[in-house]
């Protein structure tokens, strides 16, 4: 999907998750063809006339102002995150440009170097798109230990998180709570996407995932943004049984696209036991820390 029509489906998507009551609205009772918002009645809340956002939703016009979109995201209540995400969708609107075929992602050395000094902490380093760059041993152990180990070896075969978290049962069982981890997967894919419409890998991956997964094509069409900073999961690992962990996102300055995934557990908790056997039991002193390739 271009710009236009992406800024113009959230708009429309968000509207109609807003009911009148939601946003003190009197509905006199009358009975309403569709649920949510009217666009003459976000215009209203917003203070544009309703050509003017019937315009915007249709993709007939990219050129509001960074006051007037502040203005509908208040009207539709967004998050700070979804107001940004606007911002994004907009700015891809203004400029328009055909789908580009980048080349494969490289780990960018400071972030190899992170990872290579936290060997004792699972490490999964992700690029624009979800696909692993690098994991030290013991995020490939927590993660995905069923995968080949040197996947991120082979730019053209690399694993794919968005792909395990849709089509691997191996990490659907792992996860207790699977559709929250679905929810932030997609949440997060759904920013990216805003920020690179124009992407044609990211493009065939989201495509990829509409045609594979029900769950996923359900989820996309919500149009619900997240940014996957933090978050907490309960796992079900297979060689060391029931943990809760915290997922910690960190992005640095020398590559924004690029993710470092740390994982952490409690001090003391007997998660934090779990880590600490499953290092064991996957430990080789022969072994290299960090799985990448040489040019990745």
């Amino acid at each position: 999907m271009d710009a236009h029509g992406q800024l113009g489906t959230f708009l429309q998507a968000r509207r109609a998750q807003l009911r009148p009551q939601d946003v003190g609205l009197p509905t006199y009772g009358e009975r309403r063809r569709v649920p949510g918002l009217r666009r003459e009645e976000l215009a209203l809340l917003a203070g544009v006339s309703a050509s003017y956002y019937t315009r915007l939703e249709q993709g007939a016009s990219c050129h509001a102002s960074v006051e007037v979109l502040d203005a509908i995201a208040g009207a539709l209540r967004l998050e700070e995150t979804e107001r940004l995400h606007l911002r994004d969708l907009a700015t891809c609107c203004r400029h328009r440009g055909t789908a580009r075929r980048p080349p494969p992602e490289r780990l960018a050395p400071a972030v190899r170097d992170l990872v290579d000094a936290l060997d004792d902490v699972p490490v999964v380093v992700t690029g624009r798109r979800s696909d692993v760059l690098a994991w030290n041993a013991l995020g490939h152990a927590l993660l995905a230990g069923h995968m080949d180990p040197a996947g991120p070896e082979r730019p053209a075969d690399r694993p794919n998180m968005a792909r395990l978290v849709f089509l691997d049962a191996h990490t659907r069982e792992l996860y207790a709570d699977w559709p929250a981890k679905a929810r932030a997967v997609v949440g997060n894919l759904r920013l990216v996407a805003g920020r690179h419409p124009r992407d044609a890998r990211l493009t065939a991956l989201i495509g990829e995932l509409t045609t594979r997964s029900r769950e996923f094509a359900g989820l996309w069409a919500d149009h619900r943004v997240r940014a996957c900073d933090t978050a907490e999961y309960e796992l079900h690992h297979p060689l060391v049984g029931s943990l809760t962990i915290r997922q910690q996102t960190l992005t640095g300055s020398s590559d924004p696209e690029q993710s470092v995934v740390m994982v952490t557990a409690a001090p003391g908790s007997p998660s934090r036991a779990a880590l600490r056997l499953l290092a064991q039991a996957t430990a080789d002193p022969g072994r290299r820390t960090l799985r990448h390739s040489a040019d990745a």
